[in-house]
C-alpha cells in the first residue's frame, strides 16, 4: 500500500490535480489507526518528505489523537453539532470527545489544522452553526472553517440538500461570531423531501433538529431513543449499520 501511495503521489495525474499528500479518510480513518501508522512508516522509508493528511470525525481518545498528530502533516476535522442531543441523534455518539479534540487541535496543533469542516444539514443542524462557530472563535478567531453543503446520503438519502442561501447564511453567522476565515464548499440545491418527527420519539428529544434526525434513524431501524449506540443492546447488530442507501448523489 505504501508503494502504491507514493507511486500515485509522484504520478503526472497527481501533479495535474495538485495532489501533494497521502490522504486518509473514511468512514472514519481512526478505526484503522495501527494499519495507517504502518503505511505511513513504510511510505516515508520510500519518500521521507511524504506529506500526510488525516480526515477525522473527531471521535478519538486523547491517546489516539496524539498518535495521529505525531505522523500527520495536516488534519481535516469534521463537525456536525455542538449540542450533545443533536450529535447523538445524528450519529449515536456524544459530541463531548469531538469538541474536546477540536479544542486541543486548535490550541496545541494549530499548524496542522487544514480546516474544520461543518456539515450543513437543512432543518437538522441549522441552529448548531452559531454555537459551533462561537466555540471555534473562542479558541482562535483565525482558525479556518469550511461549511460543507449536505448531499442526501445514507439514512438521510431522501432529505433535501442545502441551498446556496443557507450556505451563505452560515458564512455570515461565522463572521458575526468573530471568525476571520469562513467559507463554504459543495454542490447545493439537491432536491429531496423532508419529513416530520414521529410521535413515538418526540418526547425523547428537546431540540427540534434532534427530533428530526432521530426520526430518520427510527425509520431505518433504531429503537433506542434518545440515541446512544454505546448503551444499546443491539450495538453490534444494528439495522442502521447494515443499511444500504437506495439513492446516491
Amino acid at each position: 500500500m505504501a508503494k502504491e501511495c507514493v507511486s500515485q503521489l509522484d504520478s503526472w495525474t497527481a501533479k495535474l490535480m495538485g495532489a501533494d499528500r497521502i490522504f486518509f479518510s473514511g468512514g472514519e480513518a481512526t478505526i484503522h489507526l495501527p494499519y495507517i501508522e504502518k503505511v505511513v512508516e513504510e511510505a516515508r522509508k520510500i519518500k521521507p518528505d511524504a506529506k500526510i493528511n488525516f480526515d477525522t470525525n473527531g471521535y478519538l481518545t486523547e491517546k489516539s489523537l496524539k498518535r495521529v498528530l505525531d505522523f500527520t502533516t495536516s488534519i481535516t476535522y469534521d463537525l456536525k453539532a455542538f449540542h450533545d442531543e443533536v450529535h447523538r441523534a445524528l450519529t449515536g455518539a456524544s459530541s463531548a470527545p469531538v469538541l474536546r479534540n477540536a479544542e486541543y487541535i486548535g490550541r496545541h496543533a494549530r499548524q496542522k489544522l487544514w480546516e474544520y469542516r461543518i456539515l450543513m444539514i437543512p432543518r437538522i443542524n441549522e441552529d448548531e452553526i452559531k454555537p459551533l462557530t462561537e466555540f471555534i472563535a473562542d479558541i482562535d478567531p483565525t482558525l479556518p472553517v469550511c461549511f460543507l453543503a449536505f448531499r442526501p446520503n445514507f439514512t438521510l438519502e431522501n432529505h433535501p440538500g442545502a441551498d446556496q442561501t443557507l450556505m451563505d447564511k452560515c458564512v455570515t453567522i461565522a463572521k458575526d461570531s468573530g471568525l476571520e476565515h469562513a467559507y463554504w464548499s459543495g454542490h447545493t440545491d439537491i432536491p429531496g423531501r423532508s419529513i416530520d418527527a414521529v410521535s413515538e420519539i418526540k418526547e425523547n428529544y428537546l431540540i427540534e433538529g434532534a427530533r428530526l434526525a432521530g426520526t430518520y434513524a427510527f425509520y431505518k431501524g433504531c429503537h433506542t431513543h434518545p440515541r446512544s449506540c454505546a448503551e444499546c443492546s443491539s450495538n453490534q447488530d444494528c439495522e442502521i449499520k447494515k443499511y444500504i442507501p437506495k439513492i446516491s448523489t
